[in-house]
């Protein structure tokens, strides 16, 4: 599955996971690797925790570019 994919399953609060295994969703929570990079408000809000460069919190090139995959359906972006 393509990581584009995972990231809408995630926003119908559906698991995937990519081929490589590096993106995934249990429904509720985005991951990349094994660190949570996004989840699901009690409200059903989606919250995409920005750890990307220009916000101070760079993990990998490739979790940013999850990260932004993330932004394009999420309702929130958390800088903190």
């Amino acid at each position: 599955m393509r990581n584009r994919e995972v990231v809408n399953f995630w926003a119908r609060s559906r698991s995937a996971r990519n081929h490589e295994g590096s993106l995934s969703s249990d429904g509720p929570r985005l991951y990349s690797y094994n660190k949570m990079i996004g989840y699901t408000e009690n409200d059903g809000r989606k919250v995409i925790i920005d750890y990307t460069a220009p916000n101070g919190k760079f993990l990998s090139h490739t979790t940013s570019c999850h990260v932004g995959l993330g932004k394009l359906v999420a309702d929130v972006v958390d800088q903190e």
